[in-house]
C-alpha cells in the first residue's frame, strides 16, 4: 500500500472516489466543487490534495500551495481507523467534538446540517479504505 496521502495514494483515491457513487454521483447532484486537502495533525500544510468539480475527482496529488475549501487533519492512527471501519454521523461528530478529526479550513458545522454533502462525506472514508 502507498503511503497515505503521497501522490500515488492520492491518485488511488481520485480513482476510487470516482467510482463511487454515493460520493461521485451524489455530489454532481447539488453541483459540489472544491479542493481538499488532507494532512497530519501538527503539521503546517496537507499532505494529499484532490480537486473535485461537480462531484468528480478531477485530479488528486501531493499538496503544492493549492487554495483550499477543506483541510482535513487527524492523526495517522485515526486516519486508518476510520479508512478500516468509517465513522457514521455519531462517531464523525464525537471525532469531531473531541479534536481526533480539525478542519483547518471549511465548516464542519454547515457540511454535517446538509445532509447532500454528509453522507458522501462520511462515505468518502469507506472509499479512503479502498486505496492500496
Amino acid at each position: 500500500m502507498a503511503d497515505l496521502f503521497s501522490e500515488e495514494w492520492m491518485q488511488g483515491f481520485m480513482q476510487q472516489w470516482n467510482a463511487e457513487p454515493e460520493l461521485a454521483e451524489a455530489l454532481s447532484k447539488i453541483s459540489f466543487n472544491s479542493t481538499i486537502g488532507y494532512g497530519f495533525d501538527g503539521e503546517d500544510k496537507p499532505r494529499g490534495v484532490i480537486k473535485v468539480e461537480n462531484g468528480q475527482a478531477v485530479s488528486a496529488g501531493t499538496y503544492s500551495g493549492e487554495d483550499l475549501n477543506w483541510d482535513l487533519r487527524a492523526t495517522a492512527d485515526n486516519w486508518g481507523k476510520w479508512a478500516k471501519k468509517p465513522p457514521g454521523m455519531m462517531g464523525l461528530g464525537m471525532a469531531y467534538t473531541s479534536r481526533k478529526l480539525k478542519f483547518e479550513v471549511g465548516d464542519y458545522g454547515a457540511m454535517v446540517k446538509d445532509p447532500r454533502m454528509a453522507g458522501p462525506f462520511i462515505k468518502s472514508f469507506a472509499v479512503m479504505g479502498r486505496v492500496s
